[in-house]
């Protein structure tokens, strides 16, 4: 009776251990999504940005160390570019061209689409703490889909911070990452959703070069101006 009750002991012991093994924890699985990212030396996709009552579209493109460029469908023609040291912005319906210089250390003003690189999540890890916002195993991306993905609800650890907290949905099989959606402590959101991903395409250089129209107005360091 003793030998049977040490190996049901025993038994029950190993699988504990089993089932331990097999949890993951939040920001375990977000450095999984990160050392993913890591691998990405360029990716396009598809782009729409939900902010308050306004709906935007368009394509990302997006080359290591941190060049990024978003061209809008809607609205038609505006344009998004990162050099690395100036964020461009083309307006089209004013014809205007927002310029603003960006130090190194700084990610790149006016595009939240920059949280879904290697640095956007680098920074995240850095200033928000990670958790899971239902637990480790997939969830509907929203209600009635059927696209799993598993949520991460990263909170800021000070204020100084320009998003109170951000979701991030992530696709379990390929670690990229389906929809952002950052609140700012006004309770403003901004949602991002990425599909069609294409992953080291071998994007050149060109592809973030960007030359307006030779009409449109100029106004620089408009991030700081009165």
């Amino acid at each position: 009776m003793k030998k049977i009750m040490a190996l049901c002991l025993l038994s029950c012991t190993f699988l504990s251990l089993c089932a331990a093994q097999s949890i993951l924890t939040a920001p375990s699985f977000f450095q999984t999504v990160s050392a993913e990212y890591a691998k990405i030396q360029d990716y396009e996709a598809s782009v729409d940005i939900q902010a308050s009552k306004t709906s935007m579209e368009g394509k990302v493109s997006f080359k290591r160390p941190n060049l990024l460029r978003i061209d809008f469908s809607n609205p038609e023609e505006q344009v998004i570019t990162f050099n690395g040291d100036t964020l461009t912005i083309y307006l089209p319906g004013s014809d205007a061209v927002l310029e603003q210089a960006v130090d190194g250390s700084e990610s790149p003003a006016g595009s939240g689409a920059n949280l879904a690189t290697p640095q956007g999540l680098s920074l995240m890890s850095r200033y928000y703490s990670v958790a899971y916002e239902v637990g480790q195993d997939p969830i509907p991306l929203e209600d009635g889909s059927d696209e799993m993905v598993v949520r991460l609800v990263l909170s800021r650890r000070n204020t100084s911070e320009a998003f109170r907290f951000i979701k991030l949905s992530v696709i379990p099989s390929s670690k990229l990452i389906r929809r952002i959606e950052a609140v700012t402590p006004q309770g403003e959101t901004f949602r991002f959703n990425f599909t069609n991903y294409a992953i080291n395409k071998g994007i050149t250089d060109q592809r973030f070069l960007y030359d307006p129209p030779s009409s449109a107005n100029y106004y620089n360091n408009f991030l700081f101006s009165e």
